[in-house]
């Protein structure tokens, strides 16, 4: 194999390149017509070049130019020394998640805890942070989308692993690592492979091994799949296994990150190791060493196990360790005097973590209400989400940045730079990037609809979890006047998926849908099928108008329209996550107030009103008025990109929450 045919395999290996948009341009261009056929996936491309291709891109001069310069730049930022974190003395730091959202080709993610996950590893990356990660492979991932007669149907493709960049991860011995995992009187077998994320290494642990019975092999089948049983089984391969792979591999660290409670097993692993190493070993040791972040305002959110399920799998690993019967189950109830109090995995993470925060003020503050009776080391406080920049930040709006405001990868936190520089930004210049992203998602839309959207309306976007609460179809609720506002120059662009087993959900989609093929809609309202992370980059990039409209406060804190931000869009939303914090009257729009609604039905009404009222007196004519909307946007970017991005939430985290 060539050099330049080495470089690019290396490149390859490490997901580095998803948020570099030159190494990103590189592999696309090598084979422009097959790269959306293998999802963006340069390990795929690399396999699939017929002996043709791979004689041009090793002949040819501009070709390996290009490889070469990458490659050198790839060096030597893995190479840098002057990171955010050098000098810091920063603790080493494990991060436990369920799902990572790194890449469409990578489907080992579901949604907003993932993609949340995906960013936090890339900045840690970038930042320069000690940090590795623990996750789970998963050989069919998260269901695909298929729409049947407007109906939402999951499919679980399996994943072919010699066309992702993970390699396996070796013991001292030399051969591939081997993890026991208790499961009742018995333990089975869980290998890992490592995923190379910039600096960071994730391993992801594997159940789906030939010497394990069939139904623990289907432990790491699906993400979120399989039964409720199923998941306590992921919950303890995840906690327990992460643990005790880092044992293996030698690797000692100074804090452990749980994301969410699917993790909280992961401290009493690692109190059992310590315990048997010093029975005088105690919770409070332990819980030094531990932080919580909690994503899910909502009681029915968090996962529970009864105590025949929980005794049935963990017993035998309990009495090993030496803990009375009900020693688990009693850290995992908000009262443990409560025998019929199932175990909750976000209660066991609340005692078992010195320090737990919520993703947004506002959660934070709901947070502390809903597990007001659980005895934590401190109250539960907040840090907000923010998005990874550049993965996020399409490369038409990073080519102007770099043209109008130089040296603006270096001031990421810096609100002064971006108020001054954005102040002077030719507005002719955002507009025709803002026209060019447009386009981009249009041209998604008819390729995957047959719809054309009118370039010259204001293009509404709308693409998350179809949760009920979410309210995809709320804008519907009075169809004739939503009839008029897009004919008064608007159009709407929705996506997104419903879990398998959430049939109000399921039937949510379908009223979009149909909605979408209402005759009174046609070339104005459009749903784009298969949702995946290229479709988020499509749709917050190429909306000039994110809709959220969740019923507060349920959403925690949502990230998608910050991604908007990024990209001079302007959010519609209602004052709930990480909205509140952001929305100070002119760089976005706000649905109805702050005030708490006990009858749900009267509150859509009332949301409802609010938005059409907002279309109808506000955003339309601000749009047609181009000079107004270019004012919002650069106030919009001015005041959140440099505050709702992970580069200053992961630095927040390190300083306030790993560092002890």
């Amino acid at each position: 194999m060539s050099q330049t045919m080495d470089k690019l395999a290396e490149l390859a290996g490490n997901l580095w390149w998803s948020w570099d948009t030159q190494a990103t341009a590189l592999f696309a261009g090598l084979a422009p017509s097959r790269w959306p056929q293998v999802l963006h996936n340069p390990v795929a491309l690399l396999a699939e070049l017929t002996p043709m291709e791979r004689e041009h891109i090793q002949s040819d001069p501009l070709t390996g130019e290009i490889v070469d310069a990458v490659y050198e730049r790839f060096l030597a930022w893995m190479k840098q020394e002057d990171t955010w974190a050098a000098g810091r003395g920063l603790p080493r730091v494990l991060y436990l998640s369920m799902e990572f959202g790194l890449h469409e080709s990578m489907r080992i993610y579901s949604g907003g805890l993932g993609v949340l996950a995906g960013d936090h590893v890339r900045s840690a990356s970038d930042l320069g942070l000690d940090f590795r990660g623990v996750g789970l492979l998963y050989s069919s991932g998260y269901f695909r989308q298929v729409l049947d007669d407007g109906k939402q149907l999951a499919a679980y493709p399996n994943v072919d692993r010699t066309r992702l960049p993970i390699t396996p991860v070796l013991g001292r011995d030399g051969a591939p690592i081997r993890i026991s995992i208790p499961d009742g009187e018995r333990e089975y077998q869980a290998s890992a492979w490592r995923l190379q994320v910039g600096r960071v290494h994730l391993y992801l642990l594997d159940a789906n091994l030939p010497e394990n019975p069939p139904e623990l092999r289907e432990v790491t089948r699906s993400l979120y799949g399989g039964d409720t049983r199923m998941r306590l089984r992921q919950e303890i391969l995840l906690g327990i296994g992460g643990v005790r792979l880092l044992q293996a591999l030698g690797e000692s660290v100074d804090v452990v990150h749980l994301n969410e409670g699917h993790c909280a097993f992961a401290p009493m692993e690692m109190l059992r190791q310590a315990q048997a190493l010093d029975p005088s070993a105690t919770h409070a040791q332990i819980r030094e060493r531990v932080v919580f972040t909690t994503h899910t305002p909502v009681p029915a959110g968090h996962d529970r196990f009864g105590w025949d399920m929980v005794d049935a799998h963990l017993g035998a690993w309990r009495s090993q360790a030496g803990w009375s019967p009900g020693a688990l189950m009693d850290l995992g109830r908000v009262d443990p005097s409560d025998l019929d109090e199932p175990l909750c995995m976000t209660v066991l993470a609340l005692r078992m973590a010195r320090a737990s925060n919520g993703v947004s003020a506002l959660h934070g503050q709901v947070s502390r209400e809903m597990w007001a009776k659980v005895d934590t080391p401190k109250p539960i406080g907040h840090i907000t989400n923010g998005v990874h920049p550049t993965y996020w930040m399409a490369p038409a709006m990073q080519e102007m940045l770099d043209t109008h405001l130089p040296k603006w990868r270096a001031h990421w936190q810096d609100r002064a730079f971006w108020t001054e520089g954005l102040a002077t930004l030719d507005d002719g210049a955002l507009w025709q990037t803002r026209q060019t992203l447009k386009e981009q998602l249009l041209t998604q839309v008819h390729a995957h609809t047959g719809q054309r959207l009118d370039p010259k309306a204001l293009l509404i976007g709308f693409a998350r979890r179809f949760a009920p609460y979410k309210r995809a179809d709320l804008v519907f609720s009075d169809a004739q006047r939503l009839q008029k506002i897009l004919e008064g120059g608007a159009s709407l662009v929705f996506a997104g998926k419903a879990h398998p087993r959430d049939t109000l959900g399921q039937e949510l989609l379908a009223r979009v849908v149909r909605w979408s093929r209402d005759p009174r809609f046609k070339g104005q309202v459009a749903f784009l099928p298969g949702y995946e992370m290229q479709h988020g980059r499509w749709m917050t990039s190429g909306s000039d108008l994110w809709l959220n409209n969740p019923r507060r406060p349920r959403e925690a804190s949502g990230t998608s329209g910050q991604k908007v931000v990024l990209n001079g869009g302007l959010n519609c939303s209602i004052l709930d996550g990480w909205w509140p914090e952001a929305f100070d009257g002119d760089n976005g729009f706000a649905i109805g107030d702050t005030r708490d609604w006990a009858d749900t039905q009267a509150q859509d009404v009332h949301d409802a009103e609010a938005l059409y009222t907002l279309l109808e007196k506000e955003i339309l004519p601000s749009f047609q008025d181009s000079s107004d909307w270019l004012r919002r946007v650069k106030h919009s970017m001015a005041t959140g990109v440099p505050v709702f991005n992970t580069h200053r939430m992961v630095a927040e985290y390190a300083e306030t929450m790993y560092r002890s």
